[in-house]
Formats: C-alpha cells, structure tokens, sequence
C-alpha cells in the first residue's frame, strides 16, 4: 500500500496541496515561538564592549523571591545593581588571575555649538579601556581635567588632541581637554565613549565607589575553566549573593543593565503564544486533513469493494501522511528560523527586549515544531482511517454518498473539555487574577479553547441556526435563498466544515486584538488623567542637576513643578515575584502636578526615608499611615520607608482612568531617593504646571528657554509629560500585533483552503444543477447566500468564543465587560472574514463554470 500511497500523491497532488500548506505553515509557526523560548531561556549576549576579558565579574542581576505557596524563585533587576569596590582587591588574589580591571559606566555627552552629538555616548573609567580593547592612535592617557574620545566621536565633535571639549555629565556642563583619541578594532559598532581617568570617573559617575564590573584576564598557560570556579568561590564568600561571574556568550548582560527583565517577557510571549500556535496548528491540520479524507470517501469506498483490507486502507492513508508530513516539516526548517528572527526584530524594535540579546534556535524547536505537525497528521489520518476502514464496503459506498454520523462520543467529549477549560480560564481572569505580565497569560487562552470547542460542534450548530432563520433567508433571497438553505441543511456537515475554521479565526483575531485594544484606552487615558501637569522637561542626556527644578519654578506664571523618575521595585508584603512601579517626585511640588485625589495624611512630608501609595495598595499590603513598608529598590537595594500618605479615592467603575484604579498605581517616593537607585542616578523629567490664567505661550517660551541651555532635552506637551507606558504595555503591544497577526495569519490560510476545497469538490454538483436548467447567476447568488449564513454562523460563534477573553480581561482592566477603545477591531475582523469566505467561494465557482457543465458532471470533480 506504500507504493498505492505516493502514486495517489501523484496523481490527486492537487487535493493535498491545502493538507500540505497546513503542515508546512503549522510547523515553521511552532519552530518560531519555540526560538523565542528559547532565547528566552538563554538570554545569550555576546560581549562587545567586554569582548577583551574571558571572564567577567558583575552584579547579580536577579532578586530571589518567595511565592504566597512558599515556592522560592527569582525576579529580574530593572536597574543595575553595582558592586563592592572591595571585590576588586578579592577577585585580584585569586590565584591564576593575571589582573583584575575595574569598569565604570556613566552617562557623557559631547556638546559642540550647544547640541549634544554622539546619541547615547557613554563615559568610563581609563583602566576600562583595555576591556574591550580601545587602543590610542594618539595623544596620551587621560589626567585630571582632560577626556580620551573615541576616534568617531572626536570626529563627529571635530576635537582633536590638545583642543577643548564640553561634556554633560549628571546635568552639568563641563569643559575638558582632549588628551588622546583612541579606537576599537573588535568589529563591534559600540556606543561612542569617552574615557576619563580613574578617580575622576569615580567622582563623575556619583556612585559612592561602587563598580559596574570586573575583567578579569588569566595569567599565562591558567586553565580558564578552572580559574572560573576559584573566581566564583571568591566572589560568592565575598559578594554576599550581590555579584556573579559570567562568562562566554553571557558576558554581554554585563553591559545590559535591566536586560534579564526582559527575559520573564520574551518566555511568557513565547510559551502563551506557543501554545496558542500548537492548538491552532493541531486543529487547522487535523481539519484540513479529515476534510480530504472526507471528500476522498468514494475512493477509499471503492478500495474496500474491490477487496482491499481495513489494514492495506489505514496504511495506505498514513503513508500518504507521514510523506506529507515529513516533506512539509523539513522544508519548514528554514522558513521557520526566519519567522522566528522577524518576529524576535519585533519585540527588539518595540523595547521589549535589548537588541543585544542574540536570537538562538536550536535542534529542540525545530524537533517539537517537525513532532507538531507530524503528530497532528498522523493523529487525524488514524482516526479517519480506521474509520473508512472498519466500514464495511457497501456500507462506504452509501456513506461516500449520504452523509454519516459526526459526534461521536470523542468529538463531544473533547468540544466540552475545551469549552470548560476556556470558561475556567475566563473565571480565574476575572475573580484571581491581577493586573500585570500574567493577565493576557490567562485572558488570551481563554478564546482560544473556546473557539476550538465550538469549531468541533459547528455542523450541529450550523444547522440549528439555518433552520432557524430560514424563513426571512428565502423571503429575502427567492430561489437562490432555497437552494442555499436546503444544501445547508442537507449537507450541514459540509457547512460545519467551513465555518470551523473562520469561527477559530474571528475567536482568536477579535478577543486578541480587543484586549489590545482595551489595554491602550486604559492606559493612555490613566496616564493622562492622572497627570495635571501641562508641561515637562525631558532629558536624553541622562538626567537634570538638582538645581535645575529651582530655576523652573522660578519661571513667571508657574504654579507648581517636580522631578520626576520612574523604575520598577519589589514590595516584600506582596508576597510574590511581581514587580512594581515606583514614581519618585518632590514633595513640594506632587499636589500641583499629579492628580493625587483625596488624600490620607499628607504628600509633603515625602521626604527622606517616607513613602505614598494609593488606598488598594494599601489595603493590599496590609498597611496604613504610620506604618513602615518592606521595599527593595531596582538595583536590589532594600529599604522600610514610613507610609506619609494614601492617595486616590476607591475604583471607579466609570472612570478607569482615576487614581487608585489597578492600571496604574505607583509607590510614590522622595525624587532624590529613588534615582540614587537607578542607573543614570538622576531625574530624566520635571513636570510643570501652569497658574490659573496665564498664558501658554509665555509658560512655554520660558521652558524652551531654559532648555535652549540644556543640551539634549526637549519640552513635550499634555499627555505626553508623563512619559511612555508601563512595560506590560509594550508587551502586549509588541506580542499581539506582530505574533497574533502571524497566528491570524495562519488562520486565515485555513480559512481559505478549506472553502476552496469544499467548492472544488462542489464543481459537479454545480454542473448539474447548470444542466437541470439553472443559470449561472442563479448559482452564484445561492453560493453567495451560503456564504453569507457560513458568515453569520460563524460570527455569532467567534464572537461568543472572543467573549471569553473580552469579558474578564475589561473588567479587570477596566471594570467593564466590554472592550474600550473602537468597535471598528471587531468590524473590521468580521468584514475580513467575510471577505475571505465569499472571495474563496466565489472565485473557484465563477472559474469552474466557464468549463462547460456536461464535463464537469462526467468527471465528477
């Protein structure tokens, strides 16, 4: 039957095309998500800067947490975490380390006619050099007072050696003498630097002594492996769990300061939508391969009444299959790596991740990617084949003819345990689950299984609804609306087929994108209501001097300004690995710029070690004004400031947008404390509000005054003063318009490959009814009408399926059941799927009837 197998490949190869593009497209979707884990899992990034040192002491960036169930793990930093200058000394007298280089990174801008040139340049210590490593083409090492470029920035900055230059660094105009120019032949294109000498980098960089990292150099003929494990040993006894040893391709996160946080994200995206990939993949090629087997019936009928035995039958289709599959998986290989690379270019372009981090696939995608698709068409050809070949030969006749029975006890069975486990995940969204980076973990699947379940139960569906409107169909369509009807009726397991797909593609596109879609309204509108602030300085060059928010205030018509710096911390009482947001703001300055609402004790006693927080914080933390608050900082660093004040009243289920409300709540702390424990060190915005009745243009005249001074910062307008979105915006944001297109994508290729299979398998049907006297209008108009009932079908069971992630994510997010922001995602997905089915329906008839109907009827194609 093997041989039987790849001679009916090749002469019915048309009929497999559409089982074939589903394995192929299944399995190069499932490769991709599967590279996304697992550069998830290994966050590889190569050293650039670093690339001198083998081996490479930092601080650890990851916090060890403690679940409510007491389950032990560890969270990323979102700020460097710097180290002891005393491990320099330890690390030097390890035995077999040739030397020990202290690195020191700060913010630096070279500032020529009053701009800011070499975007994103950085400052360094002169012994860091050697690192990476910098040579000098000429001049000397730098002393004190004096600045070693880098040969493109000395170019963009027209410096040469024995010249002036002026720096920003920590918001100060500095002037320095160039005292060499150095380059870096590692091929790397590195940020510009500029490298001052050692003490006075300790004194620009503002960090107490603390250091980024040590490189570490062997001494001659050590082996390199070995010295690894005594520098560990010595760092562990030493560091106090603050510093790790990296090595090989992870070297790199020690120049990425916050990129592990980035690793949570890029997993959570890759094994939610993975599994999204493997349920849909699982589902659009059992479909599409139970539909080929379907309409191949007669066939197979025939086999068995010419004596061909159930066993040569279930061979023969799985050798059809496995040839199939094997071909589709191996050609998926490549184009799966480069769907994979795309869409990590994705979340690198949205921020989500560092652009250093490099982008790996190994065997194990490709292997569950090719097990995948595989096994989903091995799984569907064996249960179709043992069923064509247990029936008995007249009996296959008849069924190749009349339609048979298709629930059986399995199929229920499955389309109830999908539709519980969508319902479930629903609940738990809606009644367990908080706002944050596992919220669409548990929302988005929820669509998913629901629209699997009821794809499954299409055709008992499908013919409980024609039924029902069947009455205003013919009083609006005529005879096209009969014969539409009676074809739907008839052959309702026909129908059901080709609504399945289209209700997985509007569950999925509809429920996604409206979550999406509900995500931005929320927050763009808390954002901006919970900001009264008109104005804001915005620094790129690292952050404001302290004084700079005196002279702001000092403007005329300015009722009220404060610094501003955002970062991410923990709060021990919340008993989980979640991250928070911390806002750091001036005390005297909060009330005037940030909508607060009623407050519980008072914001300008937010000083020294003090915190505020909103009211549910509160009640969630088990604290009140008082009282102290367990918090680490972003670099790791813990704290127990007092509770000064509550703010925000109770959630309004009208207003998301008020203070309080889960999608955006901060921990509010002194400006100056909080930056200390960032990486810049330094506030990057103040926010300015205006006095009642004064003049815009003379507000803004004065803030562009002042920032004309301040090279790199620019004066941003209402809403834009709070700044950019919370990370968990640019997740979703990045995930769901770029790996649900690809997912909808897929669908939509089902979509099309099942309607123009059912309709190329019509084309006999439609010739007789041609000879029987019908016209050709006649036919197109009832295809027409079928497609347009597959449409409503199918529309009311996405739309039922969208519900379950649509419901309980808006009320968590929004304490709405319904999606904010435009209707037109949902129009605008239901019109696409109803493009997709009459252009699939349509087109092959119209094409089919030009062939005259007496020969498509002979060859009952």
């Amino acid at each position: 039957m093997w041989l039987l197998a790849l001679r009916t490949l090749r002469f019915r190869w048309a009929g497999f095309i559409a089982v074939f593009t589903a394995m192929f497209l299944g399995a190069a979707i499932v490769m991709a998500c599967g590279g996304l884990l697992e550069t998830g899992v290994r966050m590889a990034a190569p050293p650039q800067r670093l690339a001198g040192v083998p081996i490479v002491v930092t601080g650890q960036q990851t916090r060890d947490t403690t679940d409510s169930t007491g389950s032990s793990g560890s969270t990323a930093l979102g700020e460097r975490r710097r180290i002891d200058p005393g491990l320099l000394d330890t690390v030097t007298a390890v035995p077999g380390v040739g030397s020990a280089i202290p690195d020191l990174s700060f913010p630096a801008t070279v500032v020529v006619g009053g701009r800011a040139v070499g975007a994103g340049s950085n400052g360094h210590n002169w012994s860091a050099a050697g690192l990476t490593p910098y040579r000098l083409t000429g001049g000397a090492a730098p002393g004190s007072g004096e600045v070693v470029l880098d040969t493109g920035l000395a170019a963009d900055a027209g410096a040469t050696v024995g010249s002036g230059v002026q720096v920003t660094v920590r918001g100060t105009l500095r002037t320095f003498t160039v005292s060499g120019i150095a380059r870096q032949d590692t091929g790397w294109s590195l940020r510009p630097g500029l490298f001052f000498s050692d003490a006075q980098a300790r004194q620009l960089a503002g960090t107490d002594g603390r250091l980024d990292s040590i490189g570490v150099r062997p001494a001659p003929g050590v082996d390199l492996a070995g010295l690894e494990r005594s520098v560990a040993r010595a760092v562990a006894s030493a560091g106090g769990g603050t510093a790790t040893v990296l090595t090989g391709e992870r070297r790199g996160l020690a120049e990425l300061p916050g990129a592990l946080s980035g690793q949570r994200t890029v997993t959570i995206l890759a094994a939610v939508f993975g599994s999204w990939a493997v349920l849909i993949v699982l589902f659009g090629v059992a479909s599409m391969l139970g539909l080929s087997l379907q309409q191949r019936a007669r066939e197979t009928a025939l086999l068995r009444a010419v004596g061909a035995t159930s066993r040569q039958v279930r061979r023969m289709v799985l050798g059809e299959t496995a040839v199939l599959s094997g071909l589709a998986t191996a050609l998926a290989v490549v184009p799966g790596r480069v769907v994979g690379e795309s869409l990590y270019r994705q979340l690198t372009d949205h921020g989500v991740v560092a652009r250093e981090i490099t982008f790996h696939q190994g065997w194990i995608p490709v292997a569950v990617g090719a097990l995948v698709a595989v096994a989903a068409a091995l799984g569907a050809a064996l249960f179709a084949g043992r069923r064509a070949a247990r029936t008995e030969p007249v009996a296959a006749l008849a069924e190749s003819t009349v339609p048979g029975r298709w629930l059986t006890t399995g199929r229920l069975l499955t389309a109830l345990l999908l539709l519980a486990g969508g319902a479930g995940l629903s609940v738990v969204t809606a009644t367990v689950m908080t706002d944050g980076p596992t919220l669409a973990s548990t929302a988005g699947p929820a669509s998913v299984l629901c629209s699997i379940g009821l794809a499954l139960l299409a055709p008992g569906i499908t013919r409980a609804v024609v039924t029902a409107v069947g009455r205003p169909v013919r009083a609006l369509s005529g005879l096209s609306g009969y014969l539409a009807l009676r074809n739907a009726t008839t052959q309702h397991v026909r129908t059901g087929s080709a609504v399945a797909p289209i209700v997985l593609l509007i569950g999925i596109a509809g429920g996604t994108l409206s979550m999406q879609s509900t995500e931005d309204h929320v927050s763009a509108r808390s954002r901006a209501l919970g900001v009264r602030a008109e104005y804001a300085l915005s620094s790129s060059t690292g952050g404001f001097a302290p004084g700079l928010l005196g002279a702001v205030r000092a403007l005329p018509g300015v009722a009220g300004a404060s610094e501003l710096v955002d970062s991410t911390g923990f709060v021990d009482a919340a008993s989980h690995g979640d991250t928070v947001d911390l806002r750091g703001v001036s005390a005297d300055g909060a009330r005037q710029t940030l909508a607060l609402g009623a407050l519980n004790g008072s914001i300008e006693d937010l000083r020294g070690n003090a915190v505020a927080l909103s009211r549910a914080q509160a009640k969630s933390f088990g604290v009140r004004v008082g009282d102290t608050l367990r918090i680490h900082f972003g670099d790791g660093a813990a704290a127990d400031p007092t509770v000064v004040a509550e703010y925000g009243g109770d959630p309004d289920p009208g207003d998301p947008g008020r203070p309080g409300d889960p999608g955006e709540q901060y921990l509010l702390l002194p400006a100056d404390v909080l930056a200390a424990h960032t990486t810049t060190g330094l506030p990057t915005r103040i926010l300015v509000r205006a006095a009642a009745g004064t003049d815009p243009a003379r507000i803004r005249s004065g803030l562009d005054g002042l920032a004309a001074g301040l090279p790199g910062t620019a004066v941003v307008d209402h809403p834009a003063v709070a700044g950019p979105g919370r990370q968990i915006q640019q997740i979703l944001a990045a995930s769901n318009y770029t790996i649900v297109a690809m997912i909808v994508g897929y669908a939509a290729i089902t979509v099309v490959n099942t309607l123009v299979a059912v309709t190329r398998r019509r084309r006999g049907e439609l010739g007789l009814q041609r000879l029987t006297g019908a016209t050709r209008a006649q036919v197109l108009g009832m295809l027409g009408v079928e497609g347009v009932l597959v449409a409503v079908v199918a529309t009311v069971l996405g739309t039922v399926a969208a519900a379950a992630t649509i419901v309980p994510y808006g009320l968590v997010k929004a304490h709405s059941a319904l999606p904010q922001g435009s209707i037109g995602i949902q129009l605008a997905v239901t019109a696409g799927a109803l493009a997709l089915i009459l252009g699939a329906t349509l087109v092959p008839s119209w094409r089919g009837m030009r062939t005259p109907p007496i020969e498509t009827v002979g060859s009952g194609a």
